[in-house]
């Protein structure tokens, strides 16, 4: 079981990520979207999205320096492990408190406002419980091991088992000792991983690049006292005449 979890199961789900970001662009490019609801309500929305997206990159962040941020790299600069701790239970419940409630609120949104719930799609759905999960689950495997001065230090073997997956050793003996809550979470995440390229979560691949290479748009003002003076004329005419 333990080398299907974590030796298996993560190579699974980049697979399906990988293969399913490259079909989605490739034949479903009109479906890469966030298939915005904006239209049928901008008040609720305006404030639960921003509070998400925060709240989510805040926790992506905290994911990436906690897994691939070695402990003796911190311990460099002098950042012990009580304080990393602190920082870690800290920001990253704040982060992830801020995410749920962006969530809810999201969720609330769609329930309560007929035209919102009428586009809701049964892949929605599982998105919405999926990430719901994994951000609950993560938050309640940090404060349910930790302490206010310590806690279950996962850098000396959450953390090593993920960067060992990317020189395809995976070592997943260092999952064995992982409390029940911390490996529930990170089957979770994997699946997630796995689901995102098939919802409208595919969206955080996209980046407006060539906005930076646009050509300028230039929009003229008429006078209206001067409409009907005189009759459109062809060619060039020169600015403010």
């Amino acid at each position: 079981m333990k080398t299907l979890l974590w030796g298996a199961l993560p190579y699974v789900a980049f697979v399906l990520l990988v293969a399913g970001v490259v079909w989605r662009y490739r034949y479903d490019k009109f479906g890469w979207t966030t298939r915005s609801s904006q239209v049928y309500e901008s008040k609720l929305l305006n404030i639960a999205s921003p509070m998400f997206h925060y709240g989510i990159l805040f926790v992506l962040v905290g994911h990436l320096m906690g897994l691939f941020v070695p402990e003796s790299w911190t311990d460099k600069v002098g950042l012990t492990e009580s304080t990393y701790h602190k920082l870690s239970l800290w920001g990253g419940t704040a982060a992830g408190a801020l995410a749920v409630l962006g969530i809810l609120m999201l969720l609330y949104r769609r329930r309560t406002k007929a035209p919102v719930f009428r586009a809701t799609t049964a892949n929605d759905k599982v998105m919405y419980v999926v990430l719901l999960a994994a951000i609950v689950m993560g938050m309640w495997a940090k404060l349910t091991n930790s302490g206010l001065d310590e806690g279950y230090n996962y850098r000396e073997t959450i953390a090593p088992w993920a960067r060992s997956l990317f020189t395809l050793q995976p070592d997943v003996d260092l999952m064995v000792g992982v409390p029940l809550t911390f490996q529930i979470h990170a089957v979770i995440g994997l699946l997630l991983f796995a689901l995102l390229p098939f919802t409208r979560l595919i969206h955080m691949f996209s980046a407006p690049v060539q906005y930076l290479f646009r050509p300028y748009v230039v929009y003229r003002s008429r006078d209206p006292k001067r409409v009907g003076a005189r009759p459109d004329r062809r060619g060039w005419e020169r600015t403010g005449s």
